[in-house]
């Protein structure tokens, strides 16, 4: 059948093993100095070791493949204990697979192996007889953040530090000449919602390009415009920064790709934001 399934690039991997941890499914080993696919079986093509591979040598493609298995992926996630069943099960639910989380589920209490508990999100829904509500990837977990009020309940207007429209990737032109000899800050959407200092401590003199490395679809368009940005341009630096969720990580991947292929040699400083508006 063909289908979506993770390809490697041996030329690009280093064998650095970031990826493992995050394949709960099992589907790569590092084998002879490199990251390997070692069963189609194992694959659900959702690209959740994507983001982690520092050297962009992994990506999702459409070619025949063996079915993936949620049994035998099962088998194989339970020796690895709690921790990555939870992981795959959360894997699961944040990617929408309703179905094979059901199985999953399934599979647990069939061997009579208790569900571990893991994050309950937006996602609506139960799978059929169970008690555990439809879960969801760590980025798309619902969270209550509550803050403390600053002294005396005031809060100075700032200003905005915008100086240049659209903003999201999607919109822009490659060739607006207001990139030119710029320092482009390329944030995640929730980046500004998050951080109250982006205007002044992150925006400040800079061109901002944004964009969602989970939700957008054509990652790879991504990839080629700002890629075309970089080329036609003078750039003097690069300001990358995301939230601490996981998927978020994609900005780099983004970033890193469109810097080998424009062959650019430009300074990139690279921030987190937590859940909590704290920088690092």
């Amino acid at each position: 059948m063909k289908r979506k399934i993770i390809t490697i690039d041996e030329e690009k991997c280093t064998g650095c093993g970031q990826c493992i941890p995050d394949c709960p499914e099992g589907a790569l080993q590092v084998l002879d100095g490199k990251a390997r696919l070692i069963s189609d079986l194992f694959c659900d093509g959702l690209g959740a070791c994507i983001g982690t591979c520092p050297e962009g040598a992994i990506s999702v493609i459409e070619r025949e493949a063996g079915e993936y298995n949620e049994q035998e992926v099962m088998k194989n996630v339970v020796r690895q204990g709690e921790q990555v069943v939870r992981a795959h099960l959360e894997h699961l639910a944040g990617h929408g697979e309703r179905d094979l989380y059901a199985q999953a589920i399934a599979y647990l209490q069939d061997e009579k192996i208790p569900v571990p508990a893991h994050a309950a999100g937006s996602v609506k829904g139960k799978c059929p007889g169970q008690e555990n509500p439809f879960a969801s990837c760590p980025g798309s977990v619902a969270h209550t953040i509550e803050h403390e009020s600053p002294a005396g309940n005031s809060q100075a207007d700032t200003g905005s530090e915008l100086c240049q429209w659209p903003v999201q990737l999607r919109l822009l032109q490659p060739s607006n000449p207001f990139f030119d000899d710029a320092d482009l800050l390329i944030a995640a959407d929730c980046v500004p919602f998050a951080y109250a200092g982006f205007h002044q401590n992150l925006l400040k003199g800079k061109r901002v390009i944004i964009f969602c490395p989970k939700l957008d679809a054509d990652i790879d368009e991504y990839v080629a415009k700002l890629t075309d940005i970089l080329t036609m341009h003078t750039i003097r630096s690069i300001t990358t920064v995301h939230m601490i969720v996981p998927c978020c990580s994609g900005v780099n991947y983004v970033v890193s790709q469109a810097l080998e292929r424009s062959g650019k040699e430009i300074p990139v400083h690279d921030y987190t934001i937590t859940l909590q508006g704290t920088i690092t």
